[in-house]
């Protein structure tokens, strides 16, 4: 932790100068969870792509290989419990105006952070294509292991957000919404798909409200998180980045550090609100 220390004393301080700011986290904040992200520390892109909503919706075949990679994949998510990052970001909720999230692995709320907009959705529910229908990822899970009692398949990878690659997807039968008998769909926001502008303007007004913005384990790639520096940046408001490996959005920061996000941001809870609020 030593060693970090100035990078702590950097971000608290631009903390403490800059007032209450609009925090946008991404994968980079639950790999120390175990959950892999896009992007290694390099800021390079790992071979494996996730899968569409084009190509979701465009076959059957699709949708089986996505729920029978999911159906296994989903535990690895299931399983994971809030990190120190986690944790440190809801002791420091006094410092936020908003909490933005791209992951969808709902560990902020776990950690006990409130009134999180979770930009991409949560593995945690489901959605039914043509009804609307929310249901639990806990009930999915139950009925697809009764309509696969036998199938099994060997896990090749763990990838990001409760994906794996399999050997074989072939025998697995993927079921229907109890509802209407409509296509179940993860409720995240698949590459290709929109997110909803309802969510998108809350955000917007999150950044609006802030004295800054403070970008958390986001390598910045996608539009979708990218767009709210450059709306911080349109402002004149500060940016600072923490995050390993290089960003879209470095140039762009007037605070940028590349480090480990549970200890620096641990010391800086411990930094600023002593050691009774810090992660152990």
């Amino acid at each position: 932790m030593d060693g970090l220390q100035p990078d702590v004393a950097l971000l608290a301080g631009w903390l403490e100068r800059t007032g209450p700011v609009a925090v946008l986290t991404g994968a980079g904040l639950s790999t120390e969870s175990g959950i892999p992200d896009y992007r290694g520390p390099t800021g390079a892109a790992r071979p494996a792509t996730p899968m569409t909503y084009q190509v979701f919706t465009g076959s059957l075949a699709a949708q089986q290989r996505y729920w029978a990679r999911s159906h296994l994949g989903w535990r690895t998510i299931a399983r994971a419990r809030p990190n120190a990052g986690h944790e440190a970001v809801a002791a420091l909720a006094g410092r936020w105006t908003g909490l933005i999230t791209q992951n969808v692995d709902g560990l902020h709320t776990g950690a006990g952070s409130t009134d999180v907009v979770e930009l991409h959705g949560n593995l945690d529910r489901v959605v039914c294509l043509r009804c609307g229908e929310l249901s639990s990822r806990e009930a999915l899970d139950l009925r697809l292991r009764e309509a696969n009692p036998h199938w099994t398949a060997r896990v090749l990878e763990l990838r990001p957000d409760g994906d794996v690659e399999l050997d074989d997807a072939a025998g697995f039968h993927v079921v229907a919404c109890a509802v209407c008998a409509g296509t179940l769909k993860p409720d995240v926001v698949f590459f290709g798909e929109t997110v909803p502008a309802d969510r998108v303007a809350r955000c917007f007004d999150l950044v609006e409200r802030a004295g800054g913005l403070l970008v958390l384990g986001s390598s910045l790639t996608v539009m979708s998180g990218y767009r709210f520096v450059l709306r911080a940046a349109r402002r004149g408001l500060p940016v600072a980045i923490v995050n390993q490996g290089p960003t879209r959005g470095d140039d762009k920061a007037d605070l940028r550090l590349d480090a480990p996000l549970g200890a620096v941001l641990s010391g800086v809870a411990r930094a600023t609100y002593g050691a009774a609020h810090a992660t152990p």
